[in-house]
């Protein structure tokens, strides 16, 4: 259903101008003092929104809130993707390996190490997190089920060390973008261990009201909608290698988390919060019908040849209600608008091609007006 308010209609003028190519002074969005990304795996777009009985959360807050009607992805697997929105860029990586492979021999954790074109895993390129560290602000990675503050493990539970009743590898770091970045995961312990953190943690800051400017909250790989092989898993994870279980699962824990944010003292304080729901990439149905990518991908590369259409929603404290904006959006422009929300005017990577269509999602964050 696509729902209008009467403050919609200018920012249906503005939609409209972007559309037709041109590009206003879209980064003169309001500044936000939080900003949550919600990140759920291997759903298309049309997968989504026709099963609204299984995912009613998501149709809900879709209809009262924001949403990006053409977002797309960058590319398959789902490890650039999370590097997309923290870095510009995919960086030529087009698989799950972890941060520490390599071209040449490695461990058995990189398959692809020996390929041509196999690029450095371990990336020492400029990240949101240096941006938002040069501005004194705060960040946090959220992610269900890692196996301890800071670490760095590829996945967790393995079948060398498996956990009982439990399904393998439902921690996976490839959907931990954050762990990509040399700057990141050469952080003493200490420090790595305040910024990547499991789901008790975001309760805990949830009640004493101490949240990072700018979070990702990554669920587990059953909760998240990707699946999980049966292995040794007990009843309770049945529903975890299905697409009618996972989705009925991962929309109750958009529901959930989305709860917790919405119900907490942040999102009454008078400051501005946003909570983005996004995709890595889209299901294998949907990858061979229409668009895969929008604002300069390329269907030749290698690592940028568009990861589908996929459901992205913006949920904000202050911000439009019953708004579809229909402006192709992607990845890199979540990145761009997350810099624009905390001040930052350096847009990295593909954030800064609005030659290409790459722009700010300013109708989505727009607050009374501004």
């Amino acid at each position: 259903m696509v729902l209008f308010d009467r403050t919609s209609i200018g920012i249906v003028a503005v939609l409209a101008t972007l559309s037709a190519g041109a590009v206003p002074a879209a980064d003169k969005v309001p500044h936000y003092d939080h900003v949550f990304v919600i990140i759920m795996e291997n759903r298309g777009h049309d997968q989504i929104m026709s099963h609204a009985n299984w995912t009613p959360q998501i149709h809900q807050l879709a209809a009262e809130y924001g949403q990006a009607s053409q977002f797309y992805g960058e590319v398959h697997s789902s490890e650039g993707n999370y590097i997309a929105m923290l870095g510009g860029d995919t960086f030529g990586i087009h698989d799950d390996d972890p941060f520490f492979c390599k071209p040449g021999p490695s461990s058995k954790f990189c398959g692809k190490a020996d390929k041509p074109n196999y690029p450095d895993h371990n990336l020492t390129a400029r990240s949101l997190m240096d941006q938002l560290a040069d501005k004194g602000l705060t960040w946090k990675a959220y992610m269900e089920d890692i196996p301890s503050p800071g670490s760095l493990v590829p996945r967790w539970p393995t079948s060398d060390y498996p956990v009982k009743d439990t399904p393998n590898e439902l921690y996976a770091a490839k959907h931990n973008g954050f762990v990509s970045f040399k700057n990141v995961n050469q952080e003493p312990y200490p420090k790595l261990a305040e910024h990547l953190v499991g789901f008790r943690q975001l309760d805990a800051d949830l009640a004493a009201n101490q949240l990072p400017n700018y979070a990702h909250i990554v669920p587990n790989q059953c909760n998240d909608m990707h699946g999980r092989g049966k292995g040794n898993a007990s009843a309770a994870w049945a529903d975890c290698s299905d697409d009618e279980g996972l989705m009925r699962r991962g929309d109750a824990e958009i529901g959930m988390l989305v709860d917790k944010i919405t119900n907490s003292e942040v999102w009454r304080e008078p400051g501005n919060t946003a909570i983005v729901v996004t995709f890595d990439e889209n299901n294998k149905e949907e990858r061979g019908t229409g668009p895969q990518g929008c604002c300069g991908y390329d269907p030749n590369s290698l690592a940028n040849f568009g990861g589908g259409h996929i459901v992205t929603l913006v949920i904000t404290n202050h911000g439009p209600r019953h708004l579809v904006a229909p402006t192709p959006y992607n990845h890199y422009s979540l990145l761009r608008t997350t810099e624009a929300v905390f001040g930052i005017d350096e847009y990295l990577g593909h954030a800064a091609d609005t030659n290409k269509g790459v722009v700010t999602m300013t109708p989505l964050f727009a607050v009374g007006g501004k």
